[in-house]
């Protein structure tokens, strides 16, 4: 397939072009280069005759029309996004604008790329979102893709409205669409803003590891290469108008991890060991929710995805990653809100 993939530069949206490339497929990266962003992350690939950049923000609609008529994808993969919780405390504005006006202006764009070309029933426009749409989790239980949306951040209601956005568009035109909520991603390339990188960071250099609240937070984590594979193969196989819940099984607090996380780099660098001193309790997020849990037994039923790695296995691999390759840290320390705390607005 020719793929175009918005948000290609990013975190996720990396992971999906150079598995989408070494699968075979043509990817068009749609990526307006935002402070989270970096063209390193798709360095791999950029050289192959199989891979387009197009230097756009999803929210210019002419711009999106001379992609399609540039490139004539066969499929929409919709990664771009703000994405960070604590910066959409601060200014949910962007949020609103980027999540929600972006992804109509990209329905749109491709809605009339599809209907010109005469509705074809392969088209596929897959929405990437998140579990934070369905709120918070007790103790006990685990989303399906049947839970109601109870979104408690900024964040994760911009991402809702782009989720029923999408199923609007599915409804009322008729665009072939597919839709994935997946758990917390983890691995190489995440910019360093979010707990995993920032954890690593702040030990390597000696400073305090700040954890919110006591740290009690549960999250499921999964593996970014684990979710690339599962998104294309959602974007392959599955079945028009269904929606697909990727989790990592793998549910950890967050002090847990961040123990985990010391306890690694106490065995890679012992000369700053023990890493878990450094651990510092912090004033908690806002509306932070109290758990996140996904039930994938859909994905795994219908399309026979699991994750490939366990929580220890990937966190090692991560660790590795990013004590391999400081010049890449490097040039992003100086972007904004690195290094400093976020989302202390209430």
């Amino acid at each position: 397939m020719r793929i175009l993939v918005t948000g290609g530069a990013g975190f996720i949206g990396s992971a999906v072009v150079r598995r989408a490339v070494a699968a075979g497929h043509a990817v068009v990266n749609v990526d307006a280069l935002t402070y989270a962003a970096c063209l390193d992350n798709i360095a791999a690939v950029a050289a192959s005759p199989a891979y387009a950049f197009e230097h756009a923000d999803i929210r210019d609609r002419a711009a999106l029309s001379r992609i399609f008529a540039r490139h004539r994808p066969d499929a929409v993969m919709h990664l771009a996004a703000e994405s960070h919780v604590d910066r959409s405390i601060d200014g949910p504005g962007a949020f609103v604008s980027t999540n929600v006006t972006g992804t109509y202006e990209l329905l749109e764009a491709a809605r009339a790329y599809w209907t010109a070309a005469g509705r074809p029933a392969a088209f596929r426009f897959h929405h990437v979102s998140t579990d934070e749409v369905f709120g918070s989790l007790g103790p006990e239980g685990a989303f399906t893709e049947d839970s109601p949306y109870a979104p408690n951040s900024p964040y994760a209601a911009s991402k809702a409205a782009s989720d029923h956005l999408v199923r609007a568009w599915a409804e009322t035109y008729g665009l072939p669409v597919v839709l994935s909520n997946c758990s917390n991603n983890y691995g190489p390339f995440q910019f360093p803003e979010k707990l995993i990188p920032v954890v690593i960071l702040n030990a390597l250099a000696g400073r305090p590891i700040p954890v919110y609240g006591q740290g009690e937070n549960v999250r499921d984590w999964l593996y970014v290469e684990d979710h690339a594979a599962a998104l294309l193969l959602v974007l392959e196989k599955g079945a028009g108008g269904r929606s697909y819940n990727i989790g990592g099984e793998a549910e950890a607090k967050n002090i847990d991890l961040v123990r985990m996380l010391c306890a690694i780099l106490d065995a890679r660098r012992p000369q700053g060991a023990p890493h878990a001193r450094l651990i510092t309790f912090v004033a908690d997020r806002p509306g932070h929710d109290r758990r996140y849990a996904i039930d994938p037994a859909r994905i795994r039923r219908e399309l026979g995805w699991r994750p490939s790695l366990g929580l220890r296995e990937g966190l090692e691999r991560t660790v590795d990653w990013y004590l391999a390759n400081t010049a890449w840290l490097d040039a992003l320390k100086a972007r904004a809100g690195v290094g400093r705390r976020l989302g202390t607005v209430s």
